[in-house]
């Protein structure tokens, strides 16, 4: 994350303050200057903030109501070409904060707007979530509207802002509790001529078959039924969780239905690994129906975690279709390797297939420190 947290950075932050003097001069600009010497070893989210703050704080000191200064003095700087990049989150989430405290219907929705004219020198989609949290309704009737804006960036915010479980981003506790809410916005944009926009789409539809899978298979079903030559690729990612956890459901949308299969291993190139090292395994797998099968083949790696317990990860192999009586031998090598995302530990750990969502094979190996 250092590389991360220097995308704000001292002279990021001098540069915002200039042209915010230049163009909003009502407004003494010394507090969002002065953070300029204060970011130190802080985090990117922890640098937000901290601008943020003294943005809120520079507009509160100035003449006039808070939030239409903001807005006034954001606006003015648009025309700026240097007004873009990372430290328009901070800009972006001082308009949220003070929009909010206003708690004029008239500024939440003129904040909302203001978001589609920020969001294309970088995305609104984090200081949309405390407006949709205040109001769920007003706020997601703004965003479906975006759905038909001519700026992908506009339309990749409507999906992008309204994920349940968006990284970096506050929980927003009604679009976990209220799935369908959001249903209207995809349903507009899944077949988006732009990729960067479908692939938000996908993203989202996997955010909400974390806590409500049989919707999500419902809308990718009710998409494939409407779809154009980019859909597939948008239902499959965002079934992709599902696949995984061997969703009878969105197997089977995909085309993966229970089959008449014979698997054979897995067979591993060593009982004991160190860390680091690679583990082999081979399987064969054969078709004993009557028909053609269409097959995704996953793996599930066991690991041992800290205190003992294990926790399942699943990887995956690739998909295939075999015909009656068709076998195939197939292998596969997975690193272990140490990781800031995943600490291997010491100790007994398992491998098994998943087969169209049937799990096989389950075969133990001892992970040991190098």
């Amino acid at each position: 994350m250092g590389v991360m947290n220097e995308l704000i950075d001292a002279q990021a932050v001098k540069t915002l303050a200039g042209i915010l003097t230049a163009v909003a001069p009502d407004v003494t600009w010394e507090r969002t200057a002065a953070a300029a010497s204060l970011l130190g070893d802080l985090n990117l989210r922890a640098r937000t903030d901290l601008v943020a703050g003294a943005l809120v704080d520079d507009i509160r000191n100035s003449p006039g109501r808070a939030y239409p200064t903001a807005a006034a003095s954001f606006r003015a700087a648009l025309p700026v070409p240097e007004f873009t990049g990372w430290t328009l989150w901070p800009v972006s989430e001082a308009a949220a904060t003070l929009c909010l405290e206003s708690g004029s219907s008239q500024d939440f929705d003129d904040a909302l707007a203001l978001l589609t004219e920020l969001t294309p020198r970088l995305t609104g989609e984090f200081a949309i979530r405390p407006l949709i949290a205040r109001d769920p309704d007003r706020a997601l009737a703004a965003v479906l509207d975006w759905t038909s804006h001519p700026d992908e960036h506009v339309r990749r915010l409507a999906s992008e802002g309204t994920r349940p479980y968006l990284p970096w981003a506050v929980r927003v506790p009604a679009l976990v509790q209220r799935p369908e809410a959001t249903v209207p916005i995809l349903d507009a944009l899944y077949r988006d001529p732009s990729e960067y926009v479908r692939r938000s789409v996908a993203n989202h539809l996997n955010d909400v078959a974390r806590h409500a899978p049989d919707l999500v298979v419902a809308t990718a079903r009710k998409w494939l039924g409407a779809a154009d030559n980019n859909t597939g690729q948008v239902v499959r990612h965002g079934l992709r969780t599902l696949v995984k956890k061997g969703h009878a459901g969105a197997l089977e949308v995909l085309g993966f239905t229970p089959a008449s299969v014979v698997v054979t291993g897995p067979r591993l190139d060593r009982d004991v690994l160190t860390i680091p090292g690679e583990l082999t395994f081979s399987f064969e797998i054969s078709n004993t129906g009557a028909r053609d099968v269409r097959l995704a083949l996953d793996y599930v790696v066991h690991y041992q975690k800290a205190n003992g317990t294990q926790s399942a990860k699943v990887f995956k192999i690739s998909t295939l279709t075999l015909a009656p009586g068709e076998s195939r031998s197939l292998s596969k090598r997975h690193a272990f390797r140490q990781m800031t995302t995943r600490v291997h530990h010491p100790g007994l750990h398992a491998l098994e297939l998943q087969v169209n969502g049937a799990l096989h094979g389950r075969t133990e190996f001892r992970l040991e420190a190098g």
